[in-house]
């Protein structure tokens, strides 16, 4: 364990939500690449789990580190941040590609008609009619809109769709049933 990290366990319900790309400065901050494009939820936990990068030849640390945020803030396309851990540029340089984690249930409240990517991923999507159009596998952003991106089986093949998450073609999301109906049909391309 580096000097100054204390070893944690992670959460239970922990997310990975950036990783650390290198140090910033010479006074210990570091900088971090958010998963997201609207990081908050790094900005709303001042207690983030580490863990190394998985393929470090020479990792700085192994298992859970825990690190008891100072400060964090938005610096052009990432964010960066300074731990009470990490005190001077070299420690910050030896964090360089741990996967940061939080507890989900540190995540700031959704508003209404907003979800996290994290909460879509293995929810079963449905048409109008009922039929089954896959399992959301990931979501890309492509800029004005998320997709969807589902996996479905056709014989003993699986398969992609893609659905634009957006209301023209979502109707319901329903977190706590597991399920997305859509208004897409199986034939569209």
């Amino acid at each position: 364990m580096l000097p100054g990290l204390e070893a944690a366990e992670l959460p239970a319900d922990a997310i990975e939500v950036g990783r650390i790309a290198d140090a910033w400065g010479i006074k210990g901050w570091f900088k971090v690449l958010p998963h997201s494009a609207d990081p908050q939820a790094l900005f709303s936990s001042r207690r983030w789990f580490l863990q190394p990068p998985e393929k470090a030849v020479k990792p700085a640390f192994t298992g859970t580190a825990l690190l008891r945020i100072a400060e964090a803030k938005e610096h052009s396309d990432s964010i960066v941040a300074r731990a009470h851990e990490v005190d001077d540029r070299n420690a910050a340089e030896a964090l360089k590609g741990a996967r940061v984690f939080v507890a989900r249930s540190s995540f700031p409240t959704a508003g209404e008609d907003e979800y996290y990517w994290v909460d879509l991923l293995g929810l079963d999507v449905v048409n109008r009619e009922g039929a089954a159009m896959g399992r959301v596998k990931d979501l890309l952003s492509t800029g004005p809109q998320t997709v969807l991106v589902l996996e479905y089986e056709a014989g003993d093949k699986k398969l992609e769709r893609m659905i634009p998450f957006v209301s023209a073609y979502v109707d319901t999301v329903d977190l706590a049933a597991k399920k997305i109906t859509v208004d897409w049909q199986a034939d569209y391309t």
